[in-house]
């Protein structure tokens, strides 16, 4: 069973989106991936693999923390 941190990562993938005026789909083929992927993306519902979150933080030519961000959790048992 795995064991769960509490950690997430939340991303503003949807506000860069927008200011690109882009929809899903053209923000999807840039990246390689299906438009279902940046839709449940954006509603946080999933985190990327590392080498997609840096395609979409290059596409938008800003730093990956720019676009997601990482909040750990309340599991101390790391320290």
């Amino acid at each position: 069973m795995k064991k769960d941190f509490g950690d997430n990562i939340s991303n503003t993938v949807y506000e860069h989106r927008v200011l690109k005026r882009m929809s899903q789909q053209e923000l999807a083929d840039k990246v390689g991936v299906s438009k279902q992927t940046i839709f449940v993306m954006e509603k946080g519902n999933y985190v990327p693999t590392l080498l997609l979150a840096f395609r979409i933080a290059d596409y938008f030519q800003v730093p990956l923390t720019e676009i997601f961000q990482y909040k750990e959790g309340n599991n101390n048992d790391l320290h």
